[in-house]
C-alpha cells in the first residue's frame, strides 16, 4: 500500500456542458476522465512514447455516476495507472468535488498501439520505462 496521492487535475464545470436536467451531462464525466489520463501522460513525460512511435489507445471504458454536479463546480480528476501482463493497462480515475463528494468513478482499459505496425504491443509497462516515462507520477502502486 502506498501514501502517495494519485496524480490530479482541477476541472471547473461549464454552462454548456450541461443536459436538460441542469446537470452535468453523461458523456463529459467521459471527457473529464480524458482529459486526467491526457494530463497525467505528459507530466510523467510521456512524449518519449510518441517519439518512440507507440501512443496509447483506450480500449474500454466503465463510469458509475455517484453524484450530479451543476454549472461552477469545481472538481479534482484523478488517474491512477495500474499494470499486469499481457497488452493492456487501466486507468482509474475520480472525479471529486472539492468537498469531498465523490461524483463519479471511471475505469478504462487500454493498450498501446505501434502507430506503424497499427498493433497493440505487449508489455506497456516496460515500454513506458524504455520511454523515459515516470512511472512513479503514473501510477501510485509503483
Amino acid at each position: 500500500m502506498t501514501d502517495r496521492e494519485p496524480f490530479r487535475t482541477r476541472i471547473k464545470v461549464r454552462h454548456y456542458e450541461l443536459d436538460t436536467l441542469g446537470h452535468l451531462n453523461h458523456a463529459v464525466y467521459h471527457s473529464y476522465g480524458e482529459v486526467s489520463r491526457l494530463e497525467v501522460v505528459e507530466a510523467a513525460g510521456g512524449a518519449g512514447l510518441y517519439e518512440s512511435g507507440l501512443a496509447a489507445v483506450l480500449l474500454e471504458s466503465n463510469i458509475v455516476y455517484r453524484r450530479e454536479l451543476r454549472a461552477g463546480d469545481e472538481v479534482d480528476v484523478t488517474c491512477d495507472a495500474s499494470f499486469g501482463d499481457g497488452k493492456v493497462f487501466w486507468m482509474t480515475s475520480r472525479i471529486v468535488k472539492l468537498d469531498g463528494t465523490l461524483s463519479a468513478e471511471i475505469k478504462c482499459t487500454l493498450g498501446l498501439m505501434d502507430l506503424e505496425k497499427r498493433k497493440l504491443v505487449p508489455d506497456p509497462r516496460g515500454h513506458f520505462e524504455r520511454a523515459g516515462v515516470d512511472l512513479k507520477v503514473l501510477s501510485t502502486s509503483e
